[in-house]
């Protein structure tokens, strides 16, 4: 047994001082393995961007553009604010080393209490939610050819969320090389999905049918053109680039990721932008605005009139891709937890490793657990609309954060050193979308900024109170204990599955008392 992996960085939480401490694994410590490839990297952000929507619903940002010809230059624009963000992350990442993403940063720069909040809005909402609405997606284009006249039961969506999830959270926990692997297939067949709806759009642009891409049918417009309305197709064109971020959740975890995180960025986010702005074209090109936005499978519509008894393609199609992004919100998400408890934010319990297999398996737990739980209820699609809000304040506070940095810590070592002129653009664009939704949505986003606050409490009664009672800290302890054992029994069952004996925890484990540098003792 091991003594676990040194603490990264600060993890005081006062966000006065950065660590630039190495992210190597000592000698003879347990830590994340760094087994994510550039491959892989791309696949992470590829596969966590494109997910059911542009096959289901790209009608979102049509619309409200009010034209054909303002929705591809939507896309286009909000596709280049995506790659800005982005690159202003690259340096964050490189500066700030740690796994975690936007969380780490916004704890690092500005305390404590900001970063919680990130990290409080994720665990309660964000992540289950938007999981569990995945993973339902997947579960209703897996059955719905076997109730071709009706709707599938929602027991049975259900469940069969159920297992994706349960499944997916048992290979991340087998193996981060199986967790990439999965991923990098799945990401793979959706692009191949994408390639073949371009290539028909191309075939269709070659028959001559290009009505709606001439310049003069193009701006025709099916309704006014109304600034409130165009604004919304760039806010509803942003949501649909979300995901993009998720590759500095696991920065650790990335084979020299002084040169994989900014590569990942710099092919991923183009090659999205082109898959987006040309599937779009496609669409077009076999279907008019009206009947585009008459359809709820923009994609099955699309194959059912180009692709004739292959049409079967489009619906397994976007199983496949939801699959997939399910894959990759849990390997993301359980860092972020993983992270979050490393740094004192959540309970110690979800900063453990797999010493054998280096997978944070408790996170992964929680967030398979929490995701179950949302599958239960019947409002995660109006939290998705209360917190979608929230979500995108905070890539403007973290891109904010960067030019903090630059003030508070100039001679700070930065492998990636951008032009500060980027994250003012991205600030100026993420600004004028903020406004318009308080606008437009005061209630909603009021809702979402209410749900966040409910974690300022938690904070200072969980994390800033120091002398807790003794009972209290007696409690913990013992429920840090069970629920390592309850893990260990799970690693059991996983080792036995696959053919493999595991040992019991040695008693040097069982005994040691915690210290955050021992912040990953233990699953044996």
């Amino acid at each position: 047994m091991t003594d676990g992996p040194r603490l990264r960085g600060n993890a005081s939480g006062d966000g006065d001082t950065l660590s630039s401490e190495s992210t190597e694994e000592d000698s003879g410590r347990v830590a994340l393995k760094k087994e994510i490839g550039l491959v892989s990297a791309c696949g992470i952000i590829v596969g966590n961007i494109i997910g059911s929507g542009i096959f289901v619903s790209p009608k979102g940002v049509l619309e409200n553009a009010s034209s054909v010809g303002l929705a591809l230059i939507v896309w286009i624009v909000t596709g280049v604010i995506t790659a800005i963000g982005a690159l202003c992350y690259a340096e964050l990442g490189v500066t700030i080393p740690k796994s975690g993403g936007d969380y780490s940063y916004v704890k690092d720069i500005f305390g404590g209490l900001a970063g919680f909040l990130r990290l409080w809005i994720a665990v309660l909402v964000i992540y289950p939610t938007n999981q569990a609405v995945i993973a339902l997606t997947f579960s209703n284009y897996i059955l719905q050819p076997l109730f071709p006249s009706c709707f599938p039961p929602e027991n049975g969506l259900r469940l069969l969320a159920a297992v994706c999830l349960l499944l997916l959270t048992w290979v991340n926990c087998s193996s981060v090389r199986w967790a990439t692997r999965v991923q990098d297939v799945f990401t793979t067949g959706k692009l191949l999905a994408l390639g073949l709806i371009i290539i028909m759009g191309f075939v269709q642009i070659c028959k001559g049918e290009y009505y709606w891409l001439e310049p003069a049918h193009a701006f025709e417009t099916f309704q006014p053109y109304d600034i409130g309305q165009i604004a919304l197709s760039f806010l509803q064109g942003s949501f649909a680039y979300g995901g993009w971020n998720f590759l500095n959740y696991v920065t650790e975890e990335l084979v020299d990721p002084y040169k994989n995180l900014p590569r990942a960025i710099f092919i991923s986010i183009p090659l999205v932008t082109f898959v987006y702005v040309f599937a779009n074209i496609a669409y077009v090109t076999a279907m008019s605005p009206q009947e585009l936005l008459a359809s709820n499978a923009v994609a099955v519509t699309f194959g059912e009139k180009l692709l004739g008894v292959m049409s079967w393609i489009m619906p397994i199609s976007v199983a496949l891709s939801t699959f997939g992004g399910v894959n990759g919100s849990l390997f993301t998400s359980s860092r972020l937890f993983f992270a979050g408890a490393r740094e004192g934010h959540l309970p110690r319990l979800l900063a453990m490793i797999h010493v054998k297999r280096c997978t944070p398996i408790p996170a992964l737990l929680f967030t398979c657990i929490s995701t179950l739980l949302m599958l239960c209820t019947s409002d995660m699609y109006t939290l998705i609309n209360y917190v979608g809000f929230i979500n995108y304040l905070f890539y403007g506070v973290t891109v904010a954060g960067q030019i903090v940095l630059r003030i508070k810590q100039p001679d700070l070592n930065r492998p990636i050193k951008v032009s500060l002129v980027w994250p003012v653009i991205y600030l100026l664009f993420w600004a004028f979308l903020l406004i318009f939704s308080l606008y437009s949505e005061p209630v909603v986003c009021g809702l979402g900024m209410a749900i966040m606050l409910t974690g300022v409490p938690v904070y200072f009664l969980g994390v800033y109170w120091d002398n807790k009672p003794q009972c209290f800290n007696t409690f913990i302890g013992m429920e840090t204990i069970c629920s390592r054992r309850m893990c260990w029994y799970h690693s059991l069952f996983m080792a036995v599955f696959v053919g493999k004996i595991v040992s019991e925890p040695t008693p040097l484990a069982e005994k040691q008392p915690h210290t955050w540098s021992q912040d990953a003792l233990l699953l044996a």
